[in-house]
C-alpha cells in the first residue's frame, strides 16, 4: 500500500539515501558532497519549525521519494512565495508518484496561504521540465551557466538551470488517490 505522510526526523537515512544518489551522480542538487543522515534531519527540521510542508511517500513501509517547500527568501515580503523540492527513488520514478506527491504538497500549501510556488530544474532534466509543466509550472527564468559553474564547481559542464513558477491562486483543492501503478 501507498502512503503519502509527514516527514519526521526520524526519516532522514531513508531521504537521504534517495538524496545522495543525486548528489554522487548528477548536478541537480548543487551539493558538493553526500549529506549525512544528522544533517538531512536538521533540514527536515527545519523546514517543519518553519511550518511548511515536508512530505514522504511510503509504500509498504519504505520512503520512495519525498517533496517540500522551503522560505523563497527571509524577507517579510516573501512570506506567501516557496520553492519547491521533489526527490524519488531512481527505481520509481516514471510512475506517476511525483505527481502525486506534487499534489499533496501543493493542496496543503494552498490551504496554508502561499501565493506562489517556485521551482528550480538544472538543466537538461526533461522528467522533472516535465513534470513541473503537468502541474502547471510557467517557465519564468533561465541562466545562461551550467548548474555546476553556477555553484562555483566545473565551468566546463553542459546545461543551464530554469526557474519556473505556479500561481497559487489559480489553484482548486484536488483529491490525491495514492496507490501502486
Amino acid at each position: 500500500m501507498t502512503n503519502i505522510r509527514s516527514a519526521h526526523p526520524a526519516d532522514a537515512a531513508a531521504i537521504a539515501a534517495i538524496y545522495n544518489h543525486y548528489v554522487s551522480s548528477t548536478t541537480i542538487t548543487f551539493e558538493e558532497a553526500e549529506v549525512g543522515v544528522d544533517d538531512m534531519a536538521g533540514r527536515i527540521t527545519k523546514v517543519i519549525s518553519s511550518k511548511l510542508p515536508w512530505l514522504v511517500l511510503e509504500q509498504d513501509g519504505k520512503i520512495l521519494g519525498y517533496a517540500y517547500a522551503s522560505k523563497w527568501k527571509e524577507r517579510s515580503a516573501y512570506r506567501f512565495s516557496v520553492e519547491s523540492s521533489i526527490y524519488l527513488h531512481q527505481e520509481v520514478r516514471g510512475k506517476g508518484f511525483a505527481r502525486k506527491l506534487y499534489q499533496h504538497l501543493f493542496n496543503l500549501l494552498r490551504q496554508s496561504g502561499v501565493h506562489l510556488v517556485i521551482g528550480g530544474v538544472a538543466l537538461p532534466n526533461e522528467a522533472s521540465v516535465g513534470l513541473h509543466e503537468k502541474m502547471g509550472f510557467q517557465p519564468s527564468a533561465r541562466s545562461r551557466k551550467s548548474a555546476a559553474s553556477l555553484a562555483g564547481g566545473s565551468t566546463s559542464a553542459t546545461g543551464s538551470y530554469a526557474w519556473s513558477d505556479q500561481d497559487c491562486s489559480r489553484w482548486r483543492s484536488t483529491t490525491v488517490s495514492v496507490g501502486a501503478k
